[in-house]
């Protein structure tokens, strides 16, 4: 039990002793004491005046005085301020929290099945900013999900078929004249990603000369001749027509293996790949037996639609007047063949905010064909990231590539770490492997300290920063620590000292922590909880390091337990990077 829960059962024990009043140790508010005050939790008091009808300053003397005179192993002292009980923990109780304490063993019991679905790549373009938020998002929700006990599926829907696929398809015909990425020396998703910015440029100039003849922009757009022939060619492709499906096979496997050395690079990884070209007629299977029950309804044109309006949203086309499926077709077979394969308590799906109608559409159906699956529908919702010149579009080439990207952040810590002039014992593989590390490190932590539902701006500058909030800082805490323990040598197991200083203090409620702030971290589906717990945790190290010597504590006994303080703060700083998806070095 957390030291906040135990406050919370000793506090409503007093308020029943003291009152006769039964309260839910649930309903207990406990916070961390202000830094400009004394103690460690304030237990606030104003909910109780009503109900006990007693002013909060004396409710804070009677239940302080009981708490601290009943509990001396648990709270040593407590002070009432305008209406706040200030309790302080006892030292005893934070000692032994560091002797039997650990990281490991953190796993429980599995207690539900989660889905974690996240990447969701088109075949049409590499992976780019964007991409890497949701993929660091998705993974590290999932490890800390994993860390809480969960049984963990994670999982990722190839986009590999539709329009938009189509587009690369048809401006590699007209514009290619038969290279190939071996023949160009380029990655595969960026040799294809080349054509669908090609497409749009001659879409663009194709609707310009179309206006230019009279026609509006919407009847341009409709009848730009690429356009035209992209809708035959999907239309082709879902016909199964041969030369379609080769080009298409052999574009898209181009952009697997440049998407698999990315995903290697950043440490991603799944357990189930899911292919749009597998999933779509299942969907198209649920939209008939949707027409049979009248859940969907059939247009003159032949297309198939749902009307939601009277659940507040609109018409839906689940299905286009030539038979081939659109977004929500494939999601729902989707939707479905996940829970038939896997049956999850719950299926999160990692998806930009811009999508957050087309999710709560998807759930609304399913619930309304009675799908078993829709039930376990739930979406993480995210914010886009920008950059510091505006919005990224693919279509017009401006977006920043996840390879690029990751390449520059491993050349900003390369840069960083030779200023800092404290390689000479590295070689020359080893100091490749410590840029890696800190220059990914320093892209996952900035993405991630974000809370998900805020949209962001991605400075590449800032986010490898020795001294901010960042993950390099973090990182640099923990070799700090491990190079302290290297000089120090082993430390006993066993110690026979009082009167916790106030950092040593703070360190050690601040390790008792970790595995609250995991847990929110899980139920809020929030890495940056992580992100700003360790955070915390190593600039309380840095300052607790600057004022208290280790090697030379002033006594043997003070030695041991910050030795063992040391050791604590190192572990669960692995750990909680570890959640996040970030090594850290034993040395730096």
């Amino acid at each position: 039990m957390s030291i906040v829960s135990t406050l919370k059962e000793i506090s409503a024990k007093s308020i029943k002793k003291l009152y006769g009043f039964d309260l839910s140790a649930n309903d207990i508010q406990i916070n961390e004491t202000k830094p400009e005050f004394e103690g460690n939790y304030t237990i606030v008091l104003f909910s109780l005046v009503k109900q006990l009808r007693k002013s909060p300053e004396v409710l804070g003397e009677e239940i302080g005085k009981d708490i601290c005179t009943n509990n001396t192993n648990i709270a040593s002292s407590f002070n009432v301020i305008k209406g706040f009980l200030n309790i302080t923990i006892a030292d005893e109780l934070l000692i032994e929290i560091l002797l039997f304490n650990s990281t490991e063993n953190l796993k429980k019991k599995s207690t539900s099945k989660v889905m974690i679905e996240y990447s969701s790549p088109n075949t049409n373009k590499p992976l780019h900013l964007g991409h890497l938020r949701n993929i660091f998002l998705g993974w590290s929700v999932a490890a800390i999900r994993k860390a809480n006990g969960n049984d963990i599926v994670k999982t990722c829907i190839v986009n590999d078929r539709g329009v938009h696929i189509c587009k690369s398809m048809i401006a590699w015909k007209m514009f290619a004249n038969g290279s190939t990425p071996i023949s160009t020396k380029t990655k595969g998703d960026h040799f294809v990603g080349e054509y669908y910015v090609k497409f749009n440029d001659v879409l663009k100039q194709q609707i310009e000369d179309l206006v230019a003849q009279g026609k509006t922009k919407e009847e341009a757009e409709k009848q730009a001749p690429i356009m035209l022939q992209t809708q035959q060619m999907l239309v082709d492709w879902e016909n199964g027509k041969p030369e379609v499906m080769e080009l298409w096979k052999e574009m898209n496997s181009w952009v697997y293996e440049g998407f698999d050395e990315t995903y290697k690079k950043i440490g991603a990884d799944f357990d189930k790949i899911y292919y749009e070209s597998n999933t779509y007629l299942l969907g198209k299977e649920i939209v008939q037996k949707g027409l049979e029950k009248n859940v969907f309804y059939k247009k003159d044109d032949g297309s198939v639609w749902i009307d939601l309006t009277a659940d507040g949203l609109d018409e839906k086309l689940v299905m286009r007047k030539d038979g081939t499926s659109v977004y929500i077709t494939q999601d729902i077979g989707l939707a479905e063949q996940k829970y038939n394969e896997y049956q999850c308590d719950k299926s999160i799906y990692v998806i930009g905010d811009e999508q957050n109608y087309h999710m709560k559409v998807l759930k609304l159906i399913c619930q309304k064909l009675e799908l078993p699956s829709a039930n376990e529908i739930e979406h993480l919702s995210y914010g886009m990231v920008e950059l510091t010149t505006g919005k990224m579009k693919s279509r017009e080439g401006t977006v920043v590539d996840a390879d690029d990207i990751v390449s520059d952040m491993i050349n900003i810590a390369k840069q960083r770490t030779l200023e800092l002039g404290k390689v000479a014992d590295f070689n020359e593989q080893e100091l490749e492997h410590l840029y890696h590390i800190i220059g990914l490190g320093a892209l996952k932590f900035f993405l991630l300290r974000v809370d998900p539902k805020k949209r962001m701006i991605f400075n590449p500058e800032e986010s490898i920063d020795f001294h901010g909030f960042t993950g390099p800082f973090v990182q640099y805490t923990h070799a700090r620590i491990k190079s302290v323990l290297r000089k120090v040598g082993d430390s006993s197991t066993s110690i026979n000292t009082s009167n916790l200083l106030p950092l040593e203090k703070q360190l050690l409620i601040m390790a008792e922590q970790f595995k609250t702030v995991l847990h929110e971290a899980m139920q809020e589906s929030d890495p940056s909880k992580m992100a700003i717990y360790v955070f915390n945790l190593a600039k309380t190290f840095n300052s607790f390091y600057a004022e208290h010597s280790i090697a030379n504590a002033e006594s043997e006994d003070k030695k041991m337990l910050r030795i063992l303080i040391s050791k604590l703060t190192a572990d669960i700083i692995k750990e909680s990077m570890k959640v996040l998806g970030i090594d850290v070095p034993e040395r730096m």
